[in-house]
């Protein structure tokens, strides 16, 4: 019975020496790795801050990255707790190894076999450490690329910033410009209202002060900015002559008088004919001497008010070339026989602003 028992304390033991024969060497090399592992993983930890405050504005983007790293927290959480295991299994061994070697030496030979499948196992332990090891590093590599990134992505941005800055500093110029052209079109267009309203003003006066010629071949209009105050030949001169007629004249003069008083219009008296040829007589060589004899007649009738500027009067023979009606009848062409004075109210403050513009 003691032989019996004396058998299997020694079986025991010879167990526990082969758990136990690990060298110490190896043991102390993966502690050594173990402490590499741990001081990466801490590095880790302090780039990952680093970076997580460098990409607060992209938070988005890192959010992939994060759980990417936390992935890899844990895979070395999960190895960690694996190398606690195994120093807890080394302490244990090494206790029963530093307790019965001197006594089983002559055993160890017999457990070769499972200390080389230990020593296996260890090796293999050993690379599955080397490959996590070079993980964490593409990891770290990974992230040190991605705040390269970072940086990169915050020079554009702040490129884009600056450019976004003078495009609204343009913008601003622009809408200030455009502003100031409003108000140069606002108040050209209470300038040109103003002349307008004056013009019908005017030609109110001209057809107040003419209202007993009208129906004596004599119209007032107001057409394209102007008063257009026209009178046919019949009312001013005989066919072929320039002198005006007594009632020519008379309407003529109740008319120097509105012209008179309008200082800031300017006058043009054309003459016109028909386009039957002028048979020449005396200073008068053909429908153009006429058309411009007219015309200056009516000036001088005009200038009797000596209140009325010369230089605001322009005397124009236009000749046939300007038909109010183009149809070769003999109405026509009395139409077209006519004296035409053309009121223009002067545009000196709207030319003003042209210029300053």
């Amino acid at each position: 019975m003691i032989q019996r028992t004396l058998i299997g304390l020694i079986t025991l033991t010879l167990v526990a020496i082969t758990w136990s024969c690990v060298p110490k060497r190896q043991f102390i090399e993966l502690e050594m790795k173990t402490e590499r592992t741990i001081d990466d993983r801490d590095s880790l930890k302090t780039i990952n801050a680093d970076l997580t405050v460098e990409k607060t504005e992209l938070q988005s983007e890192l959010d992939l990255r994060k759980q990417q790293v936390l992935q890899s927290r844990n895979e070395l959480a999960e190895q960690l707790d694996s190398m606690r295991l195994y120093r807890s299994q080394h302490n244990l061994m090494k206790a029963l190894n530093d307790d019965l070697t001197t006594r089983l030496d002559d055993m160890v030979r017999g457990v070769e076999n499972e200390n080389k499948q230990m020593l296996s196992e260890l090796h293999q332990l050993r690379e599955d450490l080397h490959q996590r090891e070079e993980n964490l590093n593409k990891v770290r590599d990974s992230l040190v690329i991605e705040r390269n990134n970072l940086n990169l992505m915050g020079a554009r941005l702040e490129d884009r910033n600056q450019i976004l800055a003078s495009l609204d500093s343009m913008l601003q110029e622009k809408e200030k410009h455009l502003e100031e052209q409003s108000n140069q079109v606002a108040e050209l267009q209470n300038i040109l209202q103003q002349k307008d309203a004056a013009v019908k003003a005017l030609k109110d006066k001209v057809s107040k002060a003419l209202m007993g010629f009208e129906n004596e071949g004599l119209t007032v209009e107001h057409r394209n900015g102007k008063v257009y105050v026209s009178m046919d030949e019949k009312l001013l001169f005989k066919s072929g002559h320039y002198t005006i007629d007594a009632r020519g004249r008379t309407a003529l003069l109740q008319l120097t008088n509105v012209l008179a008083e309008s200082t800031d219009v300017n006058i043009v008296i054309e003459g016109h004919t028909d386009e039957v040829p002028y048979k020449g007589r005396g200073d008068i060589a053909d429908n153009w001497d006429l058309s411009v004899k007219r015309a200056t007649t009516v000036v001088k009738v005009l200038l009797e008010n000596k209140k009325l500027a010369p230089e605001r009067l322009m005397a124009a023979g236009r000749s046939a070339y300007h038909p109010i009606d183009a149809a070769k009848t003999s109405e026509a062409r009395a139409k077209n026989r006519r004296t035409e004075i053309i009121l223009t109210p002067k545009l000196d403050e709207l030319l003003k602003i042209l210029d300053n513009n």
